[in-house]
């Protein structure tokens, strides 16, 4: 009969083989993206130092200061062994010593002479990059501060075409040109017209900012002067020294004079045209500073 059929329940069983593995893979992925934000941290840190930086966290973690040892038992817990030094001995530390970059300057076998004079050496290297990167950064600023100024101003802003401004071996050079039908000096005069008056003025605002020593020189076309008996020599000196007398009424003090200089035609900005206008003019030179001598510099020669 059918109610003797026996009752069969059957039991499945559910695997977690196929599942989503209780969430691990997120902790993964969450270390994966750690790692990455770490890494593209290090590539931006890396990126922001400069090269003296770089290479003192190379010397940071140079093998020197992380010396193998062979004293004691050699296990982690194993300690260090009595060494040549005696019952004093310090173990691994006279080894790291010996190792360091600075084991040099500690050497019994070095002269001090030596010493000093490579310490010396260095510490003046290191002056001098660092006094000609604060020059570069002040004359960038002074030149950006003159064009600005020449642009706020109305009656300046025509006059930036007869500007020049250059960064040289020398120094920041700034010279004022004539352009054709524009002069910076009326024909055979010595005195600046209106317009040069106030770019003088201005160039002095800016001058007087820095502490670099001033060298001015006049110069002319290869024109000769009307007058036999005063020559572009004495034209382009006595313009020179105009300009000095304008950039001191602007605030530029007697020390901070280097020389005043006429060049007459011997300097032509365009060498192809020795007659054209742009020859004409005043050069202003921000000269660099001079070299730091150290005091004891040529006395053991």
């Amino acid at each position: 009969m059918a109610s003797d059929r026996p009752i069969i329940i059957k039991k499945i069983k559910k695997s977690g083989d196929h599942g989503h593995h209780g969430g691990a893979w997120k902790v993964a992925y969450a270390d994966f993206v750690t790692a990455m934000m770490a890494f593209f941290l290090l590539m931006w840190l890396i990126n922001t130092v400069d090269a003296d930086q770089r290479q003192g966290i190379a010397d940071y973690f140079a093998p020197a200061s992380v010396a193998p040892t062979n004293s004691g038992g050699g296990g982690i817990l194993a300690g260090t062994a009595l060494g040549e030094d005696g019952g004093g001995a310090r173990g691994t530390s006279s080894i790291i010593e010996r190792l360091s970059p600075d084991a040099e300057q500690n050497d019994p076998d070095t002269p001090k002479e030596t010493t000093e004079q490579s310490s010396q050496s260095i510490s003046t290297d290191a002056m001098a990059a660092a006094r000609e990167r604060r020059e570069r950064a002040e004359f960038a600023s002074a030149e950006m501060s003159l064009r600005q100024s020449l642009q706020e101003m109305p009656e300046l802003a025509e006059l930036t075409r007869q500007l020049i401004i250059e960064e040289t071996p020398e120094g920041l050079r700034i010279q004022l040109v004539d352009e054709e039908g524009r002069p910076m000096f009326n024909p055979g005069s010595v005195q600046p017209n209106e317009r040069a008056v106030i770019l003088l003025r201005a160039v002095a605002e800016i001058a007087q900012q820095l502490p670099n020593r001033v060298a001015i020189s006049g110069h002319t076309d290869s024109a000769p002067t009307p007058d036999n008996t005063y020559s572009n020599w004495d034209l382009s000196a006595n313009r020179a020294n105009a300009a000095r007398a304008i950039l001191q009424q602007g605030g530029l003090t007697d020390d901070r004079i280097a020389e005043v200089t006429g060049r007459a035609g011997s300097e032509p900005l365009y060498p192809d045209d020795p007659y054209m206008p742009g020859n004409r003019r005043i050069s202003i030179l921000l000269l660099r500073e001079a070299p730091v001598i150290a005091p004891n510099h040529g006395l053991n020669r």
